[in-house]
């Protein structure tokens, strides 16, 4: 199984705009960072996490040609904002794309988001999406079990995943000890921290580190990174030796179960 980062920032992404601050002037590629995505490839099948602002930019990037399914962790704009460009898969597979969320995110979608593409009259050529319903329960794409992971941003209940060995959270700042031993002993954890001071809805980095320490992973990856993080290079050589940030097309690959 093979995992690609295609964004690792926050909603405002790095650099921000009209932001003159040093990490986001810095020349560093690992200071540059897209909303938070990430891309996992099992058996021939390529599973996304998350659609944001960015979607278009990334899907070029990593040059995928095919998604076996979308899998949404809430409805916010940075995990959302970007599926109108699954026209692309759409007009390449002749089907609509499968898009997999909890039922109070798929309403948004339908609803607000991109409430043109449900409408009984549809403009031609908009974005085809088979929306399907998931719970706090295991499923399966083509095969491949999904393990989803309750957790809270501020009080908006979220998701994260796991599949395999290789568990991904976002956008959370609590999960209870009840999610964490489903989740305890993986092989590889990410979870976001938007900076080093206290957040309202997201675990800062201090935060992070401790439900890394309750989980035990071999590997830990922090993603969904501010500016106010600091520089990738400084930082990363304060962390724990066996947790690290994540940086946009970093690719780890695991042995299939």
């Amino acid at each position: 199984m093979k995992i690609r980062f295609l964004g690792t920032g926050t909603s405002q992404g790095i650099p921000v705009v009209a932001c003159d601050c040093e990490v986001c002037n810095s020349t560093d590629v690992k200071d540059k960072r897209l909303r938070s995505s990430v891309l996992i490839e099992k058996n021939g099948s390529k599973i996304l996490i998350d659609a944001g602002p960015d979607f278009r930019q990334q899907m070029l990037l990593a040059k995928v040609d095919k998604l076996a399914g979308i899998l949404l962790t809430h409805e916010h704009k940075d995990h959302v904002a970007g599926l109108d460009d699954v026209r692309g898969f759409n007009y390449i597979e002749q089907k609509p794309s499968d898009v997999y969320a909890e039922k109070r995110v798929l309403e948004c979608l339908k609803n607000y988001e991109f409430h043109y593409a449900f409408r009984e009259n549809k403009y031609p050529g908009i974005a085809e999406m088979n929306l399907l319903e998931i719970e706090n329960k295991d499923f399966f794409i083509q095969e491949i079990k999904i393990s989803p992971v309750r957790g809270l941003h501020h009080k908006l209940p979220v998701l994260g995943f796991k599949i395999d060995d290789f568990v991904y959270i976002t956008d959370m700042n609590f999960i209870s000890d009840q999610e964490i031993e489903k989740i305890r002993n993986c092989k590889v954890f990410v979870i976001n921290a938007v900076r080093k001071e206290w957040h309202f809805s997201h675990f800062n980095l201090s935060e992070a580190l401790e439900v890394i320490k309750k989980v035990c992973p071999q590997k830990a990856y922090i993603t969904h990174i501010s500016h106010r993080m600091g520089f990738h290079e400084e930082e990363s050589a304060l962390l724990p030796e066996n947790v690290f940030f994540s940086y946009d097309n970093l690719e780890i690959v695991l042995q299939d179960k």
